[in-house]
């Protein structure tokens, strides 16, 4: 076991140390710098707008009412959707480690990605809305293949380019559903439960070559509920979601306002930290200064990804099985989804490793007893103690952020497999899916979340290649909605591909306002 593994990580890091290279890293920025720029800092100069129509409109039954439509579900259940896949371990686990390993100037860079990353989330999810069409159960379908596909491959002499594209981004997906979407989450999920709640008589039992027979039957469990939930469709997924995330997510976020308040004089210095080291990494970090910033900034980067999936295309096939008829609408809606997850959600975890003392940003020490994966934990722990409650509280929080990113990419995976062999045979993945899921749980930590890392990386590519190829479509989209929605122009709305989908939007659209 242990030679087969240790071949798995030899053969990923090649293929790693290519993807989050020089060359993967500027395509990421660089889409996402072009989709900033070129609608005009949407994010910035919209905020009113974008924040009124997503967050501000939740009390409105028409995002969040439940649609009776075949395959679709509200918009705040897309949102929930997405944020189960998103606010995942990345969350959590994910910051801690890009601190450990590339000091707190990665919380800067993992800003700086999300920043951009809103446009280029917003991006995918017009073109997504854009390029949709119903499949043959009569469901919404779309997702970056399709925008490959129908948008790249119609430009001159890129017809069969379009076509590897949007395979590749099928395959890539697949893997990354098993990597970022199982074995990384089940992974964070099993290593906390077993510090929190420990079981000696099963723990200190190895099985399969130096497995935990705990972590083992922690992994069997968590497979088990995810089959109960995956293999009932979106809408039963949608409905877990919907009803886990706002919970969990305002839960953590109280938590951890707790902790940075109780440790409010180490605010500032935290600040410091984050801003001070993104351009001059303590010497823990290791190499000469321009490496050692290249570090800190990649694993800002690269964990940002891993946490709001800016980039990689996949929230878009949640997104579009959306009832909103408008693409820019739910664009708007990828904008908030960025934001909630990484300015939000990872700004209060960064806070609460770096005001708590768990870890010392100068030395980059960690405290005794603690790991990257438990950070978080200790952090709570030296606030809520009694009883071990803040490592518990954690661990819970950590299964069900992390449990809900597997629900979540389990459906992301069912749409590659879908495009790839139909509609009708994606029960199979979805049992395939289901069983990857114990690998999580008896891999190594570091290879698991290489291993998610990579696939990120390859699913990444050829969705940012449709994107910035297809942006133009993207502008003219946008300046659209704002010439009709903002500046009460009267003018056809563009909002599909499909000709006959538009005109029988047009009036809805005009006496809905979706």
């Amino acid at each position: 076991m242990e030679l087969f593994l240790e071949k798995i990580a030899s053969f990923n890091d090649s293929i790693n140390s290519f993807v989050w290279g020089w060359a993967g890293l500027i395509l990421l920025l660089g889409t996402g710098l072009v989709a900033t720029v070129f609608t005009k800092v949407f994010q910035i100069s919209h905020l009113g707008h974008w924040w009124k129509n997503t967050i501000g409109s939740l009390f409105k039954k028409d995002v969040i009412g439940h649609t009776k439509e075949k395959g679709a579900i509200s918009p705040f259940q897309a949102l929930c959707t997405a944020l189960a896949a998103t606010v995942g371990t990345g969350n959590i686990a994910g910051v801690a480690a890009a601190i450990c390993v590339g000091g707190a100037g990665a919380v800067f860079w993992m800003w700086v990605a999300a920043f951009l990353g809103m446009m280029t989330n917003y991006s995918e999810n017009v073109l997504g809305m854009y390029f949709r069409r119903r499949n043959a159960n009569g469901e919404w379908s779309g997702g970056a293949m399709y925008y490959l596909r129908d948008g790249l491959g119609a430009k001159k002499n890129c017809k069969w380019i379009g076509k590897i594209l949007a395979v590749l981004f099928c395959i890539f997906t697949m893997l990354a559903s098993f990597g970022i979407g199982s074995m990384g989450q089940v992974n964070k999920i099993v290593a906390n439960v077993a510090a929190a709640f420990d079981v000696k008589a099963l723990s200190e039992i190895t099985v399969l070559g130096g497995v935990s027979l705990y972590n083992l039957i922690l992994g069997l469990v968590v497979m088990l509920l995810t089959a109960l939930i995956t293999l009932g469709g979106l809408k039963r997924i949608a409905s877990v979601a919907e009803k886990i995330v706002p919970f969990m997510v305002v839960l953590f976020v109280a938590g951890s306002i707790v902790i940075i308040a109780i440790n409010y004089q180490n605010v500032l210095p935290a600040f410091k930290a984050i801003f001070v080291n993104a351009f001059k990494p303590q010497s823990f970090v290791g190499g000469t200064l321009g490496a050692a910033i290249m570090l800190a900034a990649k694993q800002g980067f690269k964990r940002g990804v891993f946490s709001n999936e800016a980039g990689l295309g996949s929230s878009v096939m949640v997104h579009s099985n959306s009832n909103i008829k408008e693409p820019v609408k739910q664009g708007m809606w990828g904008i908030f989804e960025v934001f909630a997850d990484t300015m939000v959600v990872c700004t209060m975890t960064a806070l609460v490793v770096l005001t708590s003392g768990v870890f010392n940003a100068k030395t980059g020490e960690i405290a005794e007893g603690l790991t990257d994966a438990t950070l978080v934990g200790g952090a709570f722990n030296s606030v809520f103690g009694w009883g071990n409650f803040g490592q518990r509280f954690i661990a819970i929080a950590m299964f069900l952020f992390a449990f809900t990113t597997v629900l979540g990419w389990s459906h992301y995976g069912s749409k590659a497999w879908e495009y790839l062999f139909g509609a009708k045979t994606t029960i199979i993945f979805k049992i395939i899916h289901v069983c990857t899921v114990i690998f999580g749980a008896i891999l190594t930590s570091s290879l698991a979340w290489d291993i998610s890392d990579t696939f990120n990386g390859l699913m990444m590519m050829p969705n940012l290649i449709g994107v910035l190829v297809m942006f133009p479509l993207v502008v003219k989209i946008t300046n659209n909605y704002v010439g009709r929605k903002i500046k009460g122009k009267e003018i056809s709305p563009v909002v599909s591909y499909d000709k006959n989908i538009e005109e029988a939007y047009a009036e809805e659209i005009a006496n809905d306002g979706k």
